[in-house]
C-alpha cells in the first residue's frame, strides 16, 4: 500500500517525511523519558505533520498531551496506548506460556524467555484512536483493563474479547516483538501466528489493522521478520514502520538507563539488571527510518496514512455542562442569579438582616467559585 496524496502535505510527504506512531512519553512510568513539550517541539522542528502518545498500559497522559499539542498547531496529537495483552482471558490469573507443553520457552542461548512476555502474563499491542468514539473506546478497555485484566503485581490486562467488542474508531497493529503474532513466530508457530493475525484483521478490518516493523538491530526483531512479511503478504495486511521512542535526543540514551535503574530498584553497575538492548530509541528523522525500511517504503508511508486518518478528539475532551438544570427559575433570572437570591434569603433568616458582614464576605467567596464553575444549577437542585 502507497500513499501518494494527503492532506498533510501532498505528495512531498511521501518521499521526506514520517510519523513516530510508537512513541513513549513520561507517562510510561520510569520507563518512558519524553517530556510533552520538548517532544513536540522536537517533532516541529523536525518538520513532522504529527506524533503519537502510546504509553505502557495507561491513558492518563491524554488530556495533557491533547493540551500540548494546542500550541504546536501544525503538529497533530494522536492518542493510543500500547496495551498489554493476556495471553488468553484477562481474568485468568495464571501464568500461561506458548512454548511445546504448555511450557516456558527459552531463549536460544539459555539466558531468557523467548515466550509470552511478563513470565507468562501478557503480550503487546498497540492502538491509536482514530477520533472520539475510538477514543472513548481506548479509555474503556484501558479502565476494564484495571478493573478486571490486573494480574497480582503485574499490568493491567485487556484481552481479545474486550478488544473485540470496543474496536470501532481505533487502528492497531501487531506490536513490538512482544506482540502475540511475533511471539508466535519467535516460536515457530507459524499457523497460530497466522490464526491471531486473521482475528484481529477481522475485529479491526482491513483498513485499520496493521503488521509493526521495528529495527533497533535486535535478534528478535530480525527473527521474525521474514514471518512477518509472509502474513502481510497472504493476508494482504498493511506494514507499518515503527520506532520504539523512548527519549527524544540520541544524546540521552544514558540519561534514560539511568531511569530504568531507578524503576527496577538496582544499581547501575550490576551487569544483569534489565537495560534496554540494541540502539535508537529517540524520535528519528524521517531520513533514518526512512533508510532504515529503505527496502519497504510503503511501512513508512503509512504512518502518514494513519495520521492523516487521524480526526478531532474535541468532543471528549471540550467542557460540556451536563449539570442538571433547576427547572423553576423565574423569568428575567438566571440559574446563578436566582441561587443567589435563595442563599441571601435563607442567610437573612439565619443570621437575621442585615447580615454580618463577614457571612457575606464568606457567601461572595463561595459564589466566586461556584457560578464559573457551572455548578449553580446543581446547588439548586440539591
Amino acid at each position: 500500500m502507497r500513499l501518494h496524496e494527503t492532506a498533510l502535505g501532498g505528495a512531498r510527504l511521501v518521499a521526506d517525511s514520517f510519523v513516530h506512531l510508537h512513541n513513549h512519553t513520561e507517562y510510561s512510568m520510569l520507563d518512558g523519558a519524553q517530556k510533552l513539550k520538548p517532544m513536540f517541539a522536537e517533532v516541529d522542528r523536525q518538520g513532522m505533520p504529527a506524533v503519537a502518545m502510546s504509553d505502557h498500559g495507561n491513558m492518563f497522559g491524554a488530556y495533557e498531551f491533547q493540551q500540548v499539542a494546542k500550541g504546536f498547531g501544525s503538529v497533530k496529537p494522536i492518542i493510543g496506548i500500547e496495551a498489554y495483552v493476556a495471553p488468553s482471558s484477562r481474568r485468568n490469573r495464571r501464568q500461561e506460556f506458548w512454548g511445546p507443553g504448555g511450557q516456558r520457552a527459552v531463549s536460544d542461548d539459555g539466558e531468557g524467555s523467548k515466550d509470552v512476555s511478563g513470565g507468562g502474563r501478557f503480550t503487546h499491542m498497540t492502538m491509536w484512536a482514530t477520533g472520539a468514539q475510538g477514543l472513548r473506546n481506548l479509555f474503556y478497555m484501558s479502565t476494564e483493563a484495571s478493573y478486571t485484566g490486573q494480574f497480582p503485581a503485574g499490568k493491567p490486562r485487556m484481552d481479545m474479547e474486550l478488544i473485540a467488542e470496543h474496536a470501532e474508531g481505533v487502528v492497531a497493529t501487531t506490536g513490538c516483538p512482544s506482540g502475540a503474532v511475533q511471539t508466535r513466530l519467535r516460536l515457530n508457530q507459524y499457523d497460530e501466528a497466522r490464526q491471531v493475525a486473521s482475528a484481529y484483521q477481522d475485529i479491526f478490518g482491513k483498513e485499520n489493522y496493521f503488521l509493526e516493523l521495528m529495527d533497533h538491530g535486535l535478534s528478535i526483531e530480525r527473527d521474525v521478520r521474514e514471518g512477518l512479511l509472509r502474513l502481510a503478504r497472504e493476508l494482504s495486511l498493511p506494514l507499518l514502520a515503527t520506532n520504539d521512542a523512548h527519549y527524544i535526543h540520541e544524546s540521552q540514551a544514558d540519561a534514560h538507563d539511568n531511569l530504568l535503574c531507578i524503576g527496577v530498584g538496582k544499581n547501575k553497575a550490576d551487569e544483569k539488571r534489565f537495560r534496554f538492548s540494541g540502539s535508537g530509541y529517540y524520535l528519528k528523522t524521517a531520513a533514518e527510518m526512512r533508510a532504515l525500511f529503505a527496502e519497504l517504503p510503503e511501512a513508512c508511508d503509512n504512518t502518514l496514512l494513519i495520521a492523516e486518518r487521524v480526526g478531532s478528539y474535541d468532543e471528549v475532551f471540550d467542557n460540556v455542562d451536563e449539570m442538571p438544570q433547576f427547572p423553576d427559575v423565574p423569568d428575567g433570572e438566571t440559574q446563578e442569579s436566582w441561587l443567589r437570591k435563595e442563599v441571601l434569603t435563607g442567610l437573612a433568616m439565619r443570621y437575621g438582616d442585615p447580615v454580618p458582614t463577614e457571612v457575606l464576605e464568606r457567601f461572595e467567596t463561595e459564589m466566586s467559585v461556584i457560578g464559573p464553575m457551572g455548578f449553580s444549577s446543581y446547588f439548586l437542585v440539591v
